[in-house]
């Protein structure tokens, strides 16, 4: 089940390494005195980090369907994040190793190293300053980003990547000409095709267009939307999730697009969409009215297995529910039970989500359990607490969802259960 992942990500660090890898020949020769060290050392270090940032670029696609190689959209970019943030330290590195290798010669040769008025150089200090502006934020240097404003930033990548591209064209000295121009032209492909799907394809064919039909709220801050194709039906697999992006002018979250589990069965002819209010899009979708349109992206995700090989255990913080609702529902379409034991984590009774849905369900499956921690009673899930309503849990396949501090809680509990980490399949709230 996890296998594929593996070998994706190796695939991904492979492509990566490449180029530097095949400059070290080059590079090897000559390293009989420091400055060549801290020379090659400059050169590999500039290869690696634009290798890097151009895979980094690649992943960035989000191609319905791409993600579940990689466990699903928020692994793949746990992978894209790590490539940008090595890359960027690499491209930091760069010219002033060569700077301190030009030292060698003289402090004139190192000024001239580093603030050359060559296109080459000038290009290449742009590239790294626009890298700059759109990399800080992620590194949370000037505290937690805003998520319209860090997208924004974001769009920087495909200058930073162009510029990059033309700086390396101009200056390349380390790989022989028809090498340099292969790879580099693969991985330029690869980055810039991924760019130009995302910010062209994806904004005008890759969405689908659908109608608000019914607007509920199982509680005060939940909303959960029902929404009605226009033109083809979305195909999907429990637990997934898409973008929605509003149609509506004049409204906070106004094409503002952002990811929301599917909370209804993937036989149903309508999407269900269940969201909590924790920011202003969020928000503004509690009182979007009935036929309103919105745009659906996706699915993403690879929550669930294909064919679960033994019992499971599922853990849900708040709205975390959702996938797990999901599933449920797939299953008393299908009329087939389920085998699972679900501790759906909440602050109160009143934010137990879709409670009487869910104890209708489990009352019907003999070999499942549906389990409530109240944190109000109960205090934080731990150990203790999975282990006397779960005795079997070092036995079962895990999957939880919710808030990052309840998945960290949830990874600790179990992991002093002895439930092997390749058994535990987590899904969290963060930037995508």
């Amino acid at each position: 089940m996890r296998r594929p992942m593996v070998s994706s990500r190796v695939v991904v660090w492979s492509l990566a390494l490449l180029p530097g890898l095949l400059a070290l020949p080059f590079l090897w020769p000559g390293l009989d005195q420091s400055r060549e060290v801290l020379n090659a050392l400059g050169r590999v270090t500039g290869i690696w980090g634009l290798s890097m940032l151009l895979m980094a670029a690649a992943l960035c696609c989000r191609v319905p369907g791409f993600d579940r190689p990689f466990g699903g959209l928020t692994k793949l970019w746990q992978l894209h994040h790590r490539l940008g943030a090595i890359a960027f330290l690499l491209l930091l590195a760069h010219p002033l190793l060569l700077a301190f290798a030009a030292a060698g010669t003289s402090l004139d040769a190192a000024i001239g190293t580093l603030f050359s008025t060559q296109p080459a150089s000038v290009w290449g200090w742009v590239a790294l300053l626009a890298l700059m502006a759109f990399m800080a934020p992620s590194f949370g240097f000037f505290g937690e980003p805003e998520y319209q404003r860090w997208k924004w930033l974001h769009r920087l990548s495909g200058v930073t990547v162009i510029l990059a591209l033309l700086h390396t064209g101009l200056l390349s000295r380390t790989l022989p000409g028809w090498l340099a121009w292969g790879v580099w032209t693969t991985l330029a492909l690869l980055a810039l095709s991924a760019l130009s799907y995302r910010w062209l394809y994806a904004r005008w064919r890759g969405r689908s267009p659908y109608r608000v039909t019914r607007v509920a709220h199982p509680a005060r801050d939940v909303v959960e939307l029902t929404l009605a194709p226009e033109r083809q039906r979305l195909c999907y697999r429990a637990g997934q999730f898409v973008y929605l992006t509003p149609d509506r002018v004049g409204q906070a979250g106004h094409r503002e697009e952002h990811p929301y589990t599917l909370s209804s069965a993937p036989d149903e002819p309508d999407l269900r969409v269940a969201i909590k209010d924790l920011g202003d899009a969020s928000h503004a979708m509690l009182s979007i009215p009935e036929g309103t349109r919105l745009w659906v992206e996706g699915p993403y995700g690879d929550f669930f297995p294909d064919a679960p090989s033994r019992p499971e255990l599922w853990i849900a913080g708040g709205i975390g529910v959702t996938p797990f609702l999901g599933r449920v529902r797939e299953a008393v379409r299908a009329g087939r039970p389920l085998q699972v034991h679900l501790i759906d984590c909440v602050q109160d009774e009143t934010r137990f989500l879709f409670a009487d849905e869910l104890k209708a369900a489990f009352e019907h499956w003999p070999d499942s359990r549906l389990t409530v921690h109240y944190f109000y009673r109960e205090g934080p899930l731990n150990r203790a607490f999975i282990e006397r309503v779960c005795p079997d849990v070092a036995e079962r396949a895990v999957y939880v969802c919710g808030p990052l501090p309840l998945l960290e809680r949830a990874r600790s509990a179990l992991d002093s259960s002895g439930v092997p980490a390749r058994r535990i399949v987590t899904e969290e709230f963060v930037l995508l």
